[in-house]
């Protein structure tokens, strides 16, 4: 009797300790995007490659669908680290694309710094959560953070603040002492690369994707998407500019918008046609 007691109390054991993984292995990880209460920022350092340009022609037909209609964003440009070559000037687009709801971190760093602290800091104090799409370096969202923990010190930006990076160029391109300063001070998190298909993430460079005029049916993305890739065939490769490849082949490379994508929980798109499919109109 006793050995049959000891056998079922091993197989209750055995139950009780699978079923327990199993749920560990099934409990989602981190934070979700909560789209009534977070805000997210969508940085650009616009040097040196033009993928930024088809990428911000990318987040506005994405917000414009009617799903991302109460998406609290703002957009951020020249938030670039510390890599060689020049700007690209990207301000008619941001201009057409968001109206005057984007920040200038080119042309005025500290300024901007302080605005989107006003921005953030909003949020936080509404109990809603940052999150930051890297399209470029940490050096300014360093800035950023430490702007924050100065006005706002009872807020935990480890927790409150989720930064999102696909790039390992981009990484290098950061200054060191700034980069460990976000992995220390936020919610860091590093994806697989933008620019590859089937590797976890949407994969948003091909050369080969020439058909985006007959897929957007809107006239003004259509505006907008025909300047990004004028401004894009302008620059690509210009006095010692990066030459991308995809573009200068007369493709799309939004890859950044990778970022986005894995943030809002569209992490099961495939690549860009699939992403004009679905959301241009």
């Amino acid at each position: 009797m006793k050995s049959k007691a000891l056998l079922f109390l091993l197989i209750a054991t055995s139950f009780l300790s699978f079923t327990t993984t199993i749920l560990d292995i099934e409990e989602p990880k981190g934070k979700s995007f909560n789209i009534k209460k977070d805000l997210l920022l969508v940085q650009f350092d616009c040097k040196t490659d033009v993928d930024d340009l088809h990428t911000v022609a990318a987040l506005k037909t994405l917000v414009s669908n009617a799903k991302f209609s109460t998406l609290n964003y703002h957009p951020i440009t020249g938030t670039y680290g510390i890599q060689k070559g020049l700007y690209v000037p990207p301000n008619p687009l941001f201009q057409s694309a968001f109206g005057n709801e984007w920040t200038d971190a080119h042309n005025a760093l500290n300024k901007s710094v302080e605005t989107v602290k006003t921005i953030v800091k909003k949020t936080l104090t509404n109990r809603g959560d940052i999150w930051i799409a890297e399209a470029g370096q940490s050096d300014f969202t360093a800035k950023l953070i430490k702007a924050i923990q100065k006005d706002l010190p009872t807020i935990n930006t480890s927790k409150r603040i989720h930064i999102v990076q696909h790039s390992d160029w981009n990484e290098k391109s950061t200054a060191p002492s700034n980069l460990q300063f976000v992995k220390d001070n936020a919610d860091y998190q590093k994806i697989p690369d933008g620019n590859i298909i089937g590797n976890g993430t949407p994969g948003f460079r091909d050369p080969k994707y020439t058909n985006w005029k007959k897929a957007i049916k809107d006239p003004k993305l259509l505006e907008i998407w025909q300047l990004a890739t004028d401004l894009s065939n302008k620059y690509n490769g210009k006095d010692e500019r990066y030459n991308n490849k995809a573009v200068s082949e007369g493709g799309l490379d939004f890859s950044d918008l990778s970022e986005v994508c894995w943030i809002l929980n569209l992490r099961d798109l495939k690549d860009i046609k699939e992403f004009f499919d679905l959301y241009a109109y």
